[in-house]
């Protein structure tokens, strides 16, 4: 893993921009750094070691120098790539995988090189023949790459918006659809961000600048969605579905062990990180370095126990890590990682598990992407009870979302937004903060986000004709899991210069996962059921058979006790930043009504928090 920068058609020098943008993204390689420049153009590498020790430290060059690349990531099929390239002819000098981007640059053009490439990666490449930039992201968007266009075809880009920024001519101005988006996501949308012309390179794309011209975006590949272009279902179900899913999740985790360093995996207790560790510890032969992080309260938060069970099972060298509202610290240190404010408050906990993993290992596996393609949220079962209640006459559906209501908990949450279909009621049930509740912050702006709802919806029109759960999973797939998942995880493990890799989200697994009918994922309230059959004589039955558990923190607690003056002392202050844009009368009401016990508004109040917290920083 590693930090990529650059720019091309910049004035004034180009090294001492290229020192700045490496050392604001030290974090994410501090064992080497180096830079390819030629002629009004320079790329850059922060680089984490982790493959080829000796001989693969930046720059990475082509055999006469005349195209450099620059790599963010792994590419796990650089070894075939590798040596087909010694066959044509070629000359290699290291034993990585950056190298062999360089090379296939010279006969590929940029789209084609990304799709040979296998791994999860964001690369710059360029070729100073046709002075021509090129910058890949790979297929679901595990490493981030955000860029800048100006005038007179400049271009800067980083692995981090720090690193754009860091080049004098980028402005560092407030995009004001920003905020509303940010309210109803608990992110901004790819490709937006928080500062005003900075984008983010979307997942599956390459973006290709060459001299005289502007930068084009070019898209290499697109998530299958049965029913849509072609796409059909795979005739597999029951136990050919169980064993398919089997194969493929094991020559996943296998590409994920090659390293030159120590490595481990995260175990939070469920399903999807347990999977991982069980086909580790048989590939390997030897204990796993295994990492959990928990809570002592009675909140319903803490999985060690679990995560504790298949340690054991698999005679794991096992780590603890316990979090407590101090933990609460370290919300400045994440609001500075991200650039931007994250509603997520499970980065926290990640934060910390990076931190106690990173002091074993250098590389660790995670379950992150099991729920995303097998369908492991309770909002899918909801939103397929949602499509058959449609089907009911309108007294009849008002009867159920009433007794619904009357249950409470979480099936009150799914019952209010139900009216509204899909896919907004889905939308709503991943907000921090509920349409009342945001149209009273942003008061007449409450409209202003019409652009991120648009784009949502887009996606959502997109798989017109596929079934409702193949829709809903290539909806997350493209916003949640790109945004919100896959962004937490990058930078609180970068943070730690602490590299994570996803054998869920291998290419193969993904397109195999997604081609599943439907009725192998789900089955009325039965979630994952493919998954669950072709691991479970890995688990304990009782692993196997949990309920899913979100990466939470008790908020609603630490709000309420340890955590009330700070957070009343933030947000409820007079000049807290957030009452330059939100309305501050709902704002104090909202920390009145969580303070006295009347309402559970921790979440709400987290992604307000780094919020205010993101806006005293830039001053805004």
């Amino acid at each position: 893993m590693c930090g990529i920068s650059g720019c091309v058609g910049a004035a004034g020098s180009a090294s001492a921009i290229a020192d700045d943008q490496l050392r604001r993204l030290r974090h994410r390689g501090p064992d080497a750094q180096g830079r390819f420049e030629q002629p009004g153009a320079v790329i850059a590498q922060n680089r984490l070691a982790i493959i080829d020790l000796v001989t693969g430290d930046p720059p990475v060059t082509n055999e006469d120098a005349t195209v450099g690349a620059v790599l963010n990531g792994e590419i796990y099929n650089f070894g075939a790539l590798r040596e087909a390239l010694l066959r044509d002819g070629h000359e290699l000098r290291t034993r990585g995988d950056t190298e062999v981007i360089a090379h296939l640059a010279e006969d590929l053009d940029p789209v084609a090189l990304a799709r040979r490439l296998d791994g999860m990666f964001a690369f710059a490449v360029y070729d100073a023949r046709r002075e021509r930039l090129a910058l890949g992201r790979d297929r679901v968007g595990k490493k981030p790459l955000y860029y800048w266009h100006g005038p007179g075809g400049m271009l800067v880009f980083a692995s981090e918006i720090k690193g754009v920024l860091a080049h004098p001519a980028v402005p560092r101005e407030l995009d004001p659809r920003a905020i509303p988006a940010y309210l109803t996501f608990g992110y901004v949308p790819t490709p937006h961000t928080f500062f005003a012309g900075v984008r983010s390179v979307p997942p599956g794309h390459v973006l290709v600048l060459e001299r005289g011209g502007a930068p084009a975006l070019h898209e290499y590949w697109s998530a299958p969605v049965p029913g849509r272009d072609g796409v059909e279902h795979l005739a597999l179900c029951g136990a050919g579905a169980a064993r398919a899913v089997r194969a493929a999740l094991e020559r996943s985790v296998a590409r994920r062990l090659i390293s030159d360093v120590p490595l481990g995996a995260f175990l939070s207790g469920g399903i999807d990180s347990s999977a991982i560790v069980a086909i580790m510890a048989r590939a390997t032969g030897r204990p796993v370095d295994t990492f959990t992080i928990g809570f002592e309260d009675h909140d319903g938060f803490d999985e060690r126990p679990f995560a504790r069970q298949v340690a054991e099972r698999y005679g794991t060298s096992h780590y603890e890590w316990v979090v407590h509202p101090d933990a609460v610290d370290v919300i400045d240190t994440l609001v500075s990682h991200y650039d931007q404010p994250f509603g997520d408050s499970s980065a926290v906990p990640t934060y910390l598990l990076s931190e106690i993993t990173r002091r074993e290992v250098t590389v660790a596996l995670s379950g992150d992407g099991g729920d995303e393609l097998f369908a492991g949220y309770e909002r899918f079962a909801a939103a397929l009870a949602l499509q058959r209640l449609g089907a009911l006459p309108a007294g009849a559906q008002e009867v159920v979302r009433r007794a619904l209501r009357s249950r409470g908990g979480r099936l009150a949450r799914f019952a209010t937004p139900a009216a509204r279909g899909l896919p907004d009621a889905y939308r709503s049930w991943l907000s921090f903060a509920d349409e009342p509740l945001r149209r009273a912050l942003l008061g007449d702006g409450a409209a202003a986000d019409d652009w991120a709802l648009q784009d949502y919806g887009q996606i959502w029109e997109d798989s017109a004709g596929a079934t409702a759960l193949d829709r809903l999973l290539n909806l997350n797939l493209r916003t949640y899991l790109v945004d919100d998942l896959l962004v937490k995880v990058d930078r609180t493990s970068m943070a730690h210069g602490l590299e994570v890799r996803s054998p869920f989200l291998d290419v193969e697994l993904v397109e195999l996962a997604l081609a599943l009918a439907p009725r192998t994922k789900v089955r009325g309230l039965s979630l994952k059921r493919v998954l669950r059959a072709a691991v479970a004589d890995l688990l304990p039955a009782q692993i196997v058979q949990r309920a899913k558990r979100g990466f939470g923190v008790p908020l609603d607690r630490w709000f309420r006790e340890d955590l009330a003056r700070y957070v009343a002392a933030t947000l409820g202050a007079p000049d807290a930043r957030v009452k330059r844009h939100l309305a501050a009368g709902p704002l104090d009401l909202l920390l009145a009504r969580h303070a006295s016990g009347h309402a559970d508004n921790g979440q709400a109040l987290w992604m307000l928090l780094t919020l205010e917290l993101f806006l005293r920083r830039e001053g805004w």
